[in-house]
């Protein structure tokens, strides 16, 4: 996928180092958690395991995201399947050095277009930690509505839970 800005590709095994150094920044330990991906073997094992089975399977989830000026990998966008979720959750995360610059919207939006028009998904959640104001504003940006909040399974933390559907059905 491709927007003005940035490119979207398909996470694969090769992006072990760059997933490692996202999922320990502190942001995404802060409002995300700890995957406990403490190397780039970890982090090989996590993309095979989490994510490749769902991109074999239904024909998308993870992407990396990639800015086209440097071709630098700045962070990572995708619809997921989550244990305690009915609706598939739209994610997202970014080094820190490339937030807060319109990123997240420009690759959320090109997501949602692509699942919603290409793959005919009905509607889509995504959940917030109450203190991930920016995440938060994000969310809303994307058209997504508060809900309800939620507690997943094994997590004593209660989310924030939005969803939008699917305008083009």
């Amino acid at each position: 996928m491709e927007t003005e800005r940035l490119f979207l590709k398909p996470i694969t095994t090769d992006d072990a180092e760059f997933l490692f150094e996202l999922y320990n920044s502190p942001h995404f330990l802060e409002f995300i958690g700890d995957r406990n991906i403490k190397n780039f073997e970890a982090a090989a094992e996590y993309i095979e395991a989490r994510f490749l089975p769902q991109l074999e399977r239904l024909g998308y989830g993870n992407y990396v995201i990639i800015r086209k000026a440097d071709r630098q990998k700045i962070g990572a966008v995708g619809v997921y399947e989550r244990k305690g979720l009915d609706v598939q959750d739209i994610g997202f995360s970014f080094l820190p050095q490339f937030e807060g610059q319109g990123y997240g919207f420009e690759a959320a939006s090109k997501v949602l277009e692509t699942v919603f028009n290409d793959y005919k998904v009905k509607k889509i959640s995504a959940i917030t930690s109450k203190a991930n104001f920016t995440s938060q504003k994000l969310i809303k940006k994307l058209g997504l509505k508060y809900i309800k909040n939620v507690l997943l399974p094994g997590d004593t933390e209660e989310l924030l839970y939005f969803e939008i559907e699917n305008q083009t059905l």
